[in-house]
């Protein structure tokens, strides 16, 4: 039984197979061989092999595996770290409490007194 290939918009592919690449680069600068670096990110070749072809279908925790070993973990804070939309989403939602109104003084027997 196969595995599922997930389906993804051609943009999204076209990201994950320039992800994939800059891994695969990023390797080859290191001159790191792909055995080299499965083991060290503890995952398999075939696995890594298909990190640098751009698969969606391997799990997020193995791309940061792999960007671990390479010494490029900064590389993932930085993802979805500047949500624009999701910021002016948020301040679009915003209300302002009116403020309750100052109950006026009464004033009994000479004191005042708030109700």
């Amino acid at each position: 039984m196969g595995r599922t290939v997930p389906n993804v918009l051609p943009r999204l592919k076209r990201i994950m197979d320039a992800v994939g690449e800059n891994i695969r680069f990023a390797r080859l600068r290191r001159d790191i061989t792909a055995k080299q670096l499965a083991e060290r990110a503890g995952i398999s070749r075939s696995t890594l092999q298909s990190i640098e072809r751009g698969d969606p279908g391997v799990s997020f925790g193995a791309y940061a595996k792999v960007l671990f070993s390479l010494g490029l973990e900064h590389e993932l804070s930085q993802l979805a770290c500047d949500d624009v939309l999701g910021r002016k989403l948020q301040d679009a939602g915003l209300r302002v409490a009116k403020r309750a109104a100052h109950k006026k003084a009464k004033t009994v027997s000479g004191t005042d007194q708030r109700e």
